[in-house]
């Protein structure tokens, strides 16, 4: 990757917060994240070095004179490839086979660069899973459509309702009530013969199974404070979902 003009350099500092940011915000676990930047930072000459993250913030300090630096971190999505790419770096770093000019040049270039898969991609691919999970969870080959439907919108909802409400609980409540008035009426028309089925299938890809686990790997690390928040960032979602589901329930 070329050198950016009229770009100034990067320190070793902020080569490690650059890459702390990238990874956090991609949906990296906090350990990683702290294990990365030490890595990197060792590398680059800061051996008496001390990062502390948590899901909505990174604070770092290069054990010298320096002050702490601290960067707040408000938006966080999946991204797994830009994690990999950090981490590609930081054991090219370790190795010595890149210098810090060039690291620093390629973190860049991942912090720029658009999500690894586009929307359309992101929706056909829930969309597909969706009606996989209604017949994987005892529905009817009939189920497929109206699931595969169903999951399709919910997921584009949510990703629209993402840019449009601040509040991700009041988000995804809102998808999941449009999942439930959707699938209720493919059954209305006679389109499909689960209900309960099809709204399983289609609320499958909004479960934050990735926040599950990294919550769960975080407490197994000792990271006691991410691992609780993530863990009820998580339960807060399942909630969200669960109400939209049970409100169409009682109202229909």
């Amino acid at each position: 990757m070329s050198s950016r003009e009229n770009v100034p350099p990067l320190s070793p500092i902020d080569i490690c917060m650059l890459a702390g940011k990238i990874m956090l915000q991609s949906g990296a676990e906090t350990y990683r994240v702290e294990d990365t930047m030490i890595r990197i930072a060792h590398s680059l000459g800061l051996s008496g070095s001390h990062s502390y993250v948590t899901p909505t913030g990174i604070i770092f300090q290069a054990g010298g004179p320096e002050a702490a630096k601290l960067i707040r971190i408000a938006e966080r999505t999946t991204d797994l490839e830009k994690v990999a790419s950090v981490n590609s770096i930081s054991r090219q770093l370790v190795a010595g086979e890149i210098s810090a000019e060039q690291a620093a040049d390629q973190l860049r270039g991942i912090e720029e660069s658009s999500h690894a898969y586009s929307v359309g991609l992101q929706v056909a691919a829930a969309s597909i899973s969706s009606g996989c999970f209604a017949i994987m969870f005892g529905g009817s080959i009939y189920d497929f459509l109206p699931a595969l439907i169903s999951g399709g919108l919910g997921y584009a909802a949510v990703i629209l309702f993402h840019k449009l409400i601040n509040v991700k609980f009041f988000a995804e409540f809102t998808t999941a009530l449009l999942i439930g008035m959707v699938s209720y009426l493919f059954i209305y028309l006679g389109l499909g013969q689960e209900l309960d089925k099809i709204i399983i299938g289609s609320v499958m890809p909004l479960v934050p199974g990735l926040l599950i686990t990294n919550a769960v790997r975080d407490l197994m690390a000792g990271h006691l404070v991410s691992g609780l928040s993530r863990g009820a960032e998580a339960m807060l979602t399942a909630f969200a979902i669960g109400a939209g589901v049970a409100a169409v329930f009682t109202f229909l």
